[in-house]
């Protein structure tokens, strides 16, 4: 255990990664100081709900918070909300504050996330009726400009999960939802041509219209409307634009001291950057997975919660090898898709359709497996995170007979 009692750790970001970061720096028995500095003046809240439950709901972001603001205080954690660092002395260990102030720190936690990417199309520009998702902030916007437009015609540029979450509960508000994909398929950057073709197939039956091939081009206003134009000529009428074509690694304040920078700060097995009293976890990091063998960034709760274990440990003297399988889900209408494993790579899938609801698409390469996409389906969820776990081979000729019901034992003998 490192002697911590007159020491100060600093986390820069106060959501996912940077609060469970220090509760479990607190929890590993780190005595000094612990203090969060975030720009959102939010008490720090749970992100998955923003494109789901909180955009469709009369709920505060209050009901969605990571922590009660008790906790903090009982944990001696300090949160300074609505504050930025502007920059960072690495020689003399100390941050300075958008307020003028200044901090020292001992250990310094990088927790800084991403922000929504801004594309580069003539006309569009952020406005009442041009919104993006990322806070708590632009959903409040999103719910105000919907409020305020008048035959809620809603058009979403970007067909990826989080474009399709936010098309899902618009609808359910009784939305007119178009989409617009700039690639062949919706979801092409992130799964398979049969998993596009599923939620393609699900967004269509609900409503919403969806056209892939779709580069936009230019925004116009038109009196109250606006008119997108794509680079076919295509045109398209919306009283709101919602934005999600992915986003920006806040790497830039680690940039500027020196860190070693690759696709996000790059950290090493226990989260540590290029300087050794310097962390960094969640989104923000470039990390290896011994469990793909090459280095990773992901976009994830999960990633975020056991890096900042890791980083904890470590701070605290008990060096932890980031050894963790990756997992996301994603909820549209009433369908629940879980992910665990990366699909990078795969040179050969088997779909499963136990039924009509549930389904599962399964990703090797040769003989080993990838991934698993489970579509209503928790069980093939729970087979394939302990096959990945384990290493296990899975005979094929098993999995792809439906007759024979989804079981580890038989998979694996």
């Amino acid at each position: 255990m490192i002697e911590s009692k007159e020491q100060t750790c600093v986390v820069i970001g106060a959501s996912h990664a940077g609060v469970n970061f220090a509760f479990s720096l607190r929890k590993e028995g780190w005595q000094g100081k612990i203090i969060l500095f975030d720009a959102d003046p939010h008490l720090p809240y749970h992100r998955p709900p923003l494109s789901k439950a909180f955009l469709t709901s009369e709920a505060g972001i209050a009901n969605y918070l990571l922590k009660p603001e008790q906790s903090y205080q009982n944990e001696s954690i300090e949160l300074q909300l609505g504050k930025s660092v502007t920059s960072i002395n690495r020689d003399l260990k100390v941050i300075s504050l958008s307020d003028g102030h200044i901090q020292s720190y001992d250990k310094l936690v990088f927790a800084t996330g991403a922000r929504a990417l801004v594309p580069n199309i003539v006309g569009l520009s952020a406005g009442a009726h041009v919104c993006y998702l990322r806070t708590a902030a632009d959903v409040l916007k999103i719910k105000e400009a919907y409020g305020l437009s008048k035959s809620k015609k809603v058009l979403i540029i970007g067909g990826g999960y989080i474009g399709l979450e936010i098309a899902a509960s618009l609808k359910k508000l009784g939305a007119s939802v178009v989409i617009l994909e700039r690639e062949r398929r919706i979801l092409s950057r992130v799964t398979s041509p049969e998993m596009s073709a599923y939620f393609y197939n699900l967004h269509t039956q609900n409503g919403v219209e969806v056209y892939a091939n779709k580069q936009v081009v230019s925004v116009e206003t038109l009196e109250e409307t606006k008119q997108v134009t794509c680079q076919d000529g295509s045109e398209y009428l919306a009283d709101l634009i919602i934005v999600g074509v992915g986003v920006r690694v806040n790497f830039e304040l680690a940039e500027s001291i020196g860190l070693e920078i690759e696709n996000g700060i790059k950290v090493n097995e226990f989260a540590q950057t290029s300087d050794s009293d310097i962390y960094a976890t969640g989104d923000c990091t470039n990390h290896f997975n011994p469990h793909y063998g090459r280095y990773v960034r992901l976009e994830s709760v999960q990633n975020a919660v056991d890096q900042g274990k890791v980083a904890a440990a470590a701070i605290s003297g008990k060096w932890q090898a980031y050894d963790s399988i990756p997992w996301f889900w994603s909820d549209q209408y009433d369908t629940k898709l879980q992910i665990v494993g990366l699909a990078d790579g795969y040179d050969d899938l088997i779909m499963r359709e136990d039924d009509n609801q549930k389904r599962s698409v399964w990703y090797f390469k040769a003989e080993k497996l990838l991934s698993v996409d489970a579509i209503n389906n928790a069980k093939a969820y729970v087979i394939g995170t302990k096959v990945i776990k384990e290493n296990k081979h899975i005979n094929k000729n098993v999995l792809s007979d439906i007759s024979i019901p989804l079981n580890y034992d038989l998979l694996t003998s």
